[in-house]
């Protein structure tokens, strides 16, 4: 993310080279009819999408479904059949209506003579709910490792949905972001190059869905999954993307378009209404009394050219230019993160929420809101170098400049669109949704944030989750290092209570009627498919005068 501090480059190749020759045992890759097993999500009270794909060779294919509440199959509650082909990519994707509130049920597939395994997923409740368990998830890299999170949180006993804070797949080839880990572990990108077409998408997407521990994270539990970047290319904008060149990958549109396509095919999510833009994809989940979940778009639909330092390099020259860049070209007024129909849903169902007098109001949002600016480094690493073969000195030295006059980390975050961060704070506290909970996904860090906006007035809490994968942004700097990191972004911002950049995982949060739970789940490897997990991090949250407070 220049200056250029793109998390790709600093950790490609460094931060990660100890898993290199660690390579152990890796599962064999599924096969038969169901190889991509089966699926659940974007849950209703009344309704829930199952999905599945069917990898037989043959042009088209008639598929049975049936749901039962019993794992026998003993009471079937509903079925159907279905045809599938090419046209989807052989994925089956079936709505099943006229369910109960706040029931778990088991489904299965029935194709080409074989049976699916069975999956299992629940409704939204309705009415009073004393609890409610939800695994937060985000930035899972195929490359970097095996999928050991997933397979954590499909054996979690508390967890009743799982949220993807975006980040599913990533694009990049062999020689891109994770490669050289990848090839050394056995899990090369396929297809063996960067995606950019419809088949392109697909097959990664296949790959993805294959891994033992997404398997088994699915069949477990229904499915909330919104977007970030990876899932077309890095660093999105309404115009294009960081990581898309038109001269040789042809039209942003049509790429994009490929993208969502392949994504609507092999997610357990529902499709747009008629005359709907798959890219308008968000959503108000009401869980009984008890909470509500707004989903963001943050990417297709609104978002102005990310800024980037390198083409402000007077910024980084004075104390008073790092305030003029601040206040008029990261300030500017017009630039957007959301729609403006998306801030308009927003505040809509937050206001449905405060009138509901639901005590929890989740938004699920792909990138870091709080204000998270570069502390002062000159002297705090250690192990600095200046030296010219330390790869991550050019690394250092632009962090370092940032620190100097206090600009943020990344700017392809809220923090590189003030005004519209405002906006939505405005519109929140104009229908009393100042105790927003945010659950954040991205920046491959868990964090615990307080938000407030820019008068300084509490605006609620924010979660981070780190990758499932992806390896945290100052991995390259050591474990030392890479705590100090941590250590000097808690005590330079207000907002930044707690964060770990140095482990993959997920976040377990559990809400009851009048406090919060947060745990954090590390898992202690990702090199090979097995793994141990150990609580790394917990908090309550708890209300004081209408204010969300974390209480360790």
């Amino acid at each position: 993310m220049p200056v250029r501090l793109d998390r790709r480059e600093l950790l490609s190749g460094l931060a990660v080279a100890p898993l290199l020759g660690r390579s152990g045992p890796a599962r064999a890759a599924p096969s038969g009819a169901f190889a991509h097993g089966v699926a659940s999500g974007d849950p209703a009270a009344d309704s829930v999408v199952l999905w599945t794909r069917v990898s037989v060779p043959v042009l088209r294919v008639d598929v049975r479904w049936e749901v039962a509440d019993r794992e026998d199959f003993s009471r079937p509650v509903a079925a159907g059949t279905l045809v599938t082909g090419p046209d989807r990519d052989h994925t089956v994707k079936v709505v099943v209506a006229g369910l109960e509130p706040g029931r778990r049920y088991c489904y299965r597939f029935h194709a080409a003579g074989e049976t699916s395994p069975t999956g299992w997923t629940r409704t939204l409740p309705r009415g009073r709910l004393e609890s409610l368990g939800i695994a937060l998830a985000s930035c899972s890299n195929h490359p970097f490792g095996f999928f050991n999170a997933y397979a954590a949180i499909a054996e979690d006993p508390e967890v009743a949905f799982v949220l993807h804070l975006g980040d599913y797949i990533y694009e990049y080839g062999p020689d891109g972001y994770g490669g050289r880990v990848g090839a050394g572990i056995g899990r090369v990108p396929s297809p063996p190059h960067e995606i950019v077409s419809l088949a392109d998408y697909r097959r990664r997407h296949a790959q993805y869905k294959a891994d033992a521990g997404s398997r088994a994270m699915h069949a477990a539990h229904p499915l909330i999954a919104i977007w970030d970047d990876h899932e077309s290319a890095n660093n999105p904008w309404m115009g294009g993307a960081e990581n898309h060149q038109p001269d040789t990958e042809g039209d942003w549109h049509d790429r994009r378009a490929a993208s969502l396509q392949a994504y609507y095919e092999w997610m357990p999510i529902r499709e747009p209404g008629p005359g709907g833009s798959p890219a308008a994809y968000w959503r108000h989940f009401e869980f009984g009394d008890l909470a509500s979940l707004v989903t963001l778009e943050t990417r297709h639909t609104g978002r102005s050219r990310q800024i980037e330092y390198d083409d402000h390099p007077a910024a980084l020259t004075s104390a008073a230019a790092a305030a003029a860049f601040r206040r008029e070209v990261l300030g500017a007024p017009d630039r957007a993160m959301l729609a403006p129909e998306l801030e308009t849903f927003v505040a809509a169902s937050l206001a449905d929420s405060v009138r509901a007098g639901r005590p929890w109001r989740l938004l699920g949002n792909q990138i870091p809101m709080a204000r998270v600016h570069v502390p002062p480094l000159d002297g705090e690493l250690p192990g600095w170098s200046a030296d010219a073969s330390d790869p991550t000195s050019d690394h250092r030295a632009r962090l370092a400049a940032l620190g100097r006059f206090d600009l943020p980390i990344y700017l392809d975050t809220w923090d590189g669109y003030p005004a519209a961060r405002e906006r939505l704070y405005a519109r929140c506290r104009e229908v009393g949704a100042t105790d927003l909970l945010v659950l954040t996904g991205d920046s491959h860090s868990f964090w615990t944030n307080a938000l407030r906006d820019g008068a300084g007035r509490p605006m609620g809490l924010e979660i981070g989750t780190a990758g499932i994968t992806s390896p945290g942004d100052f991995e390259a700097f050591g474990p030392e290092g890479a705590a100090r990191m941590d250590e000097l972004l808690m005590r330079h911002n207000d907002e930044v209570l707690w964060t770990d950049n140095r482990h993959q995982g997920y976040v377990r949060l559990v809400l009851g009627r009048a406090a919060a739970r947060v745990d954090v789940v590390a898992v202690d490897r990702i090199d090979v498919p097995r793994y141990r997990t150990r609580l790394l991090h917990r908090e309550q949250i708890v209300r004081r005068d209408e204010v969300l407070e974390f209480t360790g």
